[in-house]
This record gives C-alpha cells, structure tokens and sequence, in this order.
C-alpha cells in the first residue's frame, strides 16, 4: 500500500449516488450547432423528433437550460444494484511502469453488460415504458449496448430489436447469445429486413457493416413498427446526460480522497464514455477554474477526431436521420474490420465535436489497434481485469502520459475510464497472442471518398 495510504478502491456510499443527471450545454460557452432537418436544413422541432424517439427523450436531447436533470426513483433504485461503481487505483501499473505518477481509473465492468451502457439504458427503457410503448429498436457494434439494452428492456418487459454490425456479429456470437437470453430479438446489419438494408447489401453484397448502416436499420424498423421507438447507445445528447453519474461518482470520490485529477482521459467512439466522464470536470473549465488536460482516444482505423472535418453530416449511413454538427469522416466511410467495433461510428457527439473544435478538449490522440492490445495485455496482467478493446485505447495513453511522468519526474494524477471488461473478446485476443492480428488504417484517398458524401449544408448555418 502507498505510503499515504490511498485506498485500492474508493467506493461511495448508495446516499452518494447522484440524484440528477448533469447537462453540460447549459455551461457550454458556445453550444453545439442545431441538428438540422435535412429536407428543410432547419432545426429539428420536438414534434418531428416524436415519431422517433421516446417523448421525456425528446425533451431531454433539445434542452440547453437545465443544468441538472432529476434522475427518476425507479432509476436511481435500479442503478443501486450496480452503482456506485468504483473508483480504482492502480498501484500494480503504477508499479509495472516505474512511474511517480498516481493513475487511477472508473470502473464501469461491474454488471452483467459488462460496460456503461447500461447507465442509458435503464433510463431508456424506463421513458419508454411510462409512455406505454411496446418495444424498441437499437443498434449495436461490439454488443455491450445491445447486452445492456436487452437487460433493460427485459427488466421493464419491453419488445427489443437489435440490429448488430454484422463484423462484430460474426466475431461476437456469445454477445448474441446474452441478448437473445434476455428476450431481444438479433439481427446481423446489414440485411434483407429493412428496405434500407437491402439497398447497402446490394451495392457491396460482402459488406461487414457499420455503426452507421445498422443505426439506418433500426431507425427504419422503429419508424414503421406501431407502438416502438428508437433509442440510440451515443452520440446523442441525451446518452451523454445519462452516463455523467460516471463523472459526478469520479468528482465526489476524489473529493472524499482529497485528490484531483490532473489528466482525464476517454475512449472516444461516439462519445457516451468519454463526455460521461469528462462532462463534470469540464464543468470546472467551463467555468473558468484550474481544470484536468483532457485526452480523447480513437482507433486509427475510424481516425474521426483526429483526420475527421468539423462539418454538418448524416448520422446514419442510410442517410435518413437528422444532420449533426460533428467531426465525421463521413456517413458512407466504412471502417475496418477491427476488434474496437465500439468506436467503429463515422461520427461523434456534437457536444464533444463542439468543445474539442473550442479547445476545451485539449488533445485527440488514436492508436493502431496492435499498440492497444499490447496496452490491454500489460493491464490485465498487473491489474487482473481483462479491459474491452475499447477501453485498451484510454489505457495505452495513460500508460504513455504515466511513462512521460517516469521521463520528467512529475506525480501528476491520470485518471481514465475503463468502460468495459473484454470477455467477449477472447477471439481478439487470441489473434493478438498468435501474432495474427493486424493494423488497418485509411489512406487519405480513403478518407476523402467518405468526406464527398458529406451533404452540401451552407456556412453560414
């Protein structure tokens, strides 16, 4: 144990857990542009929003005012039964590494998801369910979303669709499984069950799919099936609000530590990990105040942030959802086959897109998916918690901002969010052990082929 006696793990108590939710866009010195229509090119209204998304959903993803948002009862009950989650320091890394850095992490594995998702979830399946809907319909890449959506929906007694990229599908069988024991009913995307997958299928029959191609799918399931709604795992602002009880945890445990952060780092995907954990602490550099270094981390093979353009684009690859203000590499970009199918989305949240265009985050970093199993594999070992692919990609920076503090003998403290466990991903890691996996990254003749998708939205919008 540290000489001043830190604890291995910093849990809360349940009169801990937040009692609301926090909405960054209320402190937000410029705030993410509109979400567009993109027949009209004007903003979104909450009554064509309706049709697609639970009502209180609605209401939660255009509100730019309230700064907190009360969680519901039966939502902060249920969230009892896995949260508050831990807040670990690392002393066995920190041993591994020589470092005189202090590097903790949010643990978000303890449920049987497997990740963070289902913080979103339950909340939800719960404003589904107290409109009276029959069910809904999701999307899913590596499967922890669909897995949390399935134990939310089967826990409110709710009809799930999932339309899993079929990559992931075929690399993930035993994440179909979960769902399917849960009551969800899995289909690989893209496919011949929705008028838009067949028109993806038939121009690239041998396509492994997509975040954006099976958010297509389920978007046209949600819109034509009576009594469903869609719901959607990031990217949205609505997503984010949910997943800062991981920020809100983060704050209070450092309080009751008397530590601070000096560097908080994130997976970045879509963005429900990375501005669940950051949103809190980036209230402090919104307002102002001494604030961490915040580090986003993406896999160069969906290089979004980091050789992405800050421009209006589709969500969806069928081009049939709103337009954000997001750095893309464009709807029609289709990622490698990688094992981070997590962070495999073209886009990311326009809240995050928006402060990182700002400034307010500092750095956009990405790895080759080799160097974050190198990164996952040096974790599980010294720590004993095999982490998901994509949260390996916050792991291998805070072993390299850890290793910096080794170079220049500063104890700064890093703090980064392990999102999920690897369990599932036995088959990743086995390719790894083999010497078999390898690195897949877009050329720039690539990237520009996904960027003249972008649709022609004038400036000054």
């Amino acid at each position: 144990m540290s000489k001043n006696k830190i604890p291995y793990k910093t849990y809360l108590t349940e009169e801990e857990l937040p009692k609301a939710w926090y909405n960054i866009r209320a402190d937000m010195k410029t705030d993410h542009r509109p979400i567009l229509n993109p027949g009209t090119l004007k903003p979104v209204t909450a009554e064509e929003l309706a049709p697609v998304f639970c009502d209180e959903l609605v209401k939660q993803e255009l509100n730019d005012k309230d700064r907190f948002i009360e969680i519901p009862e039966e939502i902060r009950n249920f969230y009892k039964m896995y949260r508050p989650s831990p807040l670990v320091r690392a002393y066995c890394l920190e041993e591994a590494l020589g470092t005189p850095a202090k590097i903790y992490y949010k643990y978000e594995g303890g449920n049987t998801s497997g990740s963070h998702k289902l913080n979103s979830a339950i909340a939800q399946a719960y404003y589904a369910k107290e409109q009276g809907l029959r069910g809904v319909t999701t999307e899913t890449g590596a499967g922890q979303w669909g897995t949390a959506m399935s134990m939310a929906c089967g826990y409110f007694g709710l009809d799930l669709k999932v339309f899993m990229v079929k990559v992931s599908a075929q690399q993930k069988p035993y994440r179909k499984a979960v769902m399917e024991t849960y009551g969800a009913a899995v289909t690989p995307s893209p496919s011949d069950t929705t008028e838009i997958g067949r028109k993806i299928l038939a121009k690239d029959p041998e396509t492994g799919g997509s975040l954006g191609c099976a958010i297509s799918e389920a978007v046209e399931a949600a819109v034509t099936t009576d009594g469903y709604r869609y719901v959607l795992g990031s990217v949205l602002n609505q997503v984010l609000l949910h997943q800062t009880v991981i920020g809100l945890e983060a704050k209070t445990a450092f309080e009751k530590l008397g530590e601070h952060p000096d560097i908080v780092i994130g997976c970045a995907g879509g963005g429900s990990n990375l501005g669940g954990l950051m949103g809190p602490f980036m209230a402090e550099k919104l307002a102002g105040k001494d604030a961490p270094y915040f580090l986003a981390v993406e896999p160069a093979s969906c290089p979004t942030m980091t050789r992405g353009r800050f421009a209006y684009d589709f969500c969806d690859t069928g081009m049939v959802t709103p337009l954000a203000k997001m750095y893309t590499v464009g709807a029609q970009f289709i990622p490698s086959s990688s094992h981070a199918g997590g962070l495999r989305y073209h886009g990311m949240s326009p809240i995050l897109s928006q402060l990182y265009h700002d400034g307010y985050i500092d750095e956009a970093r990405s790895y080759n998916q080799t160097a974050v199993f190198e990164a996952a594999t040096q974790f599980a070992r010294v720590e004993g918690t095999l982490p998901a692919p994509e949260s390996a990609h916050a792991i291998r920076a805070a072993i390299e901002e850890a290793l910096k503090c080794k170079e220049t003998g500063e104890a700064k403290t890093i703090l980064f969010g392990l999102s999920g466990t690897g369990y599932f991903d036995m088959g990743a890691y086995m390719q790894y052990n083999d010497g078999s996996m390898t690195d897949n990254i877009p050329t720039d003749e690539d990237l520009e082929r996904g960027f003249a998708s972008l649709p022609n939205v004038p400036a000054d919008i």
